[in-house]
């Protein structure tokens, strides 16, 4: 290996190590800072803002699924603390949504192109749950793009509702990765693998697929696109066959949609709560959606940093070249 590679490892690793320790940094200025301003307010994930006055003995919940539908395990994903989309906090809200006596209806709108299997299917039977646990009806109103997993989280609601320019549909399973071993062999990168069977490294970047191994990861997207259909079925009563012309992964608009039977009507959030007010018997219901941005120190951290190190985006980037874990994973995704 000539001197020129040697110097470009050895520069990307020190930038993944110095974006990694800004990375930390942050995450625990921006930790304390917001612990200690909630502790003093008062404030936590399940405080609440009024979107519309009314009854507050008969309310609507408004929720929102916003990005990719994934756990990271994180309050927030950006190395900055800006918002993002958070599992665990979207289900607990779902959750005390249904639990508080308070709340006639819940409304989740969805932006989201979808995500992971496992969590798609988190929310989708939370929502079943609400209504039949709770018996509380629950509408979805579609935003900019609520595709895949998004439309997954959908299918069972009382009503699914889309602007006529969303971007839904999207039903299937995805699952890939890059592939560079010819690469690889090109700049004199060999990766050696000790394995206890054959299958143990399956879907290896440095290496070509087999046709058993295709067949294997197959069977994986089979099993769960038919999950995928199901739930459609079962939620909006249209034929399997019809469900599986449809699920060809192509995308609709929220106007073609209506057409095929994916949604019930066209519409924005506004629209959806006017509704589920008329329909639900909640004319009068007082209006509000979960908060839980305290002072809103990520944002302030995220603005005052912003510009000053390298990008959530170029992080991932880097880390993925430096070897980052090629582990199969399925997703409900509309990947443009």
């Amino acid at each position: 290996m000539n001197a020129k590679r040697w110097w470009a490892i050895l520069i990307a690793g020190l930038l993944v190590i110095v974006s990694i320790g800004f990375q930390t940094l942050f995450s625990i200025i921006n930790s304390n800072f917001t612990e200690a301003f909630n502790s003093a307010a008062g404030t936590s994930l399940m405080s609440e803002e009024i979107m519309e006055d009314g009854n507050p003995m008969n309310r609507i919940a408004v929720l929102h699924v916003e990005g990719t539908i994934q756990d990271t395990g994180e309050e927030s994903s950006s190395i900055l603390g800006s918002a993002t989309y958070n599992h665990n906090t979207f289900l607990e809200r779902l959750e005390a949504a249904g639990q508080d006596d308070t709340v006639g209806g819940v409304i989740i709108e969805v932006n989201s192109p979808g995500g992971g299997v496992v969590e798609s299917a988190e929310i989708h039977d939370k929502v079943v749950e609400i209504q039949e646990e709770y018996g509380k009806p629950v509408y979805i109103s579609m935003a900019n793009t609520a595709a895949s997993g998004g439309y997954y989280l959908s299918a069972s609601a009382n009503k699914i509702v889309a602007h006529p320019a969303t971007i839904t549909g999207s039903i299937g399973v995805i699952m890939s990765t890059v592939n560079y071993a010819e690469l690889a062999d090109k700049i004199g990168i060999k990766q050696e693998v000790i394995k206890s069977a054959e299958h143990k490294d399956i879907m290896s970047a440095t290496r070509d697929m087999t046709d058993e191994e295709r067949a294997i990861l197959q069977s994986i997207i089979d099993d769960m696109y038919a999950d995928f259909v199901q739930v459609i079925v079962d939620g909006r009563g249209i034929a399997k066959d019809k469900v599986r012309e449809l699920g060809d992964g192509r995308i609709y608009s929220g106007k073609q949609a209506l057409d095929n039977g994916l949604v019930d009507d066209l519409g924005d959030l506004e629209d959806t709560i006017a509704m589920m007010k008329e329909e639900q018997g909640l004319k009068d219901a007082e209006v509000f959606e979960y908060t839980g941005d305290g002072f809103g120190m990520g944002s302030f951290w995220a603005t005052a940093a912003e510009g000053l190190f390298v990008s959530d985006t170029d992080l991932l980037g880097i880390k993925e070249l430096m070897g980052k874990s090629n582990s199969p994973e399925a997703m409900y995704l509309y990947a443009e």
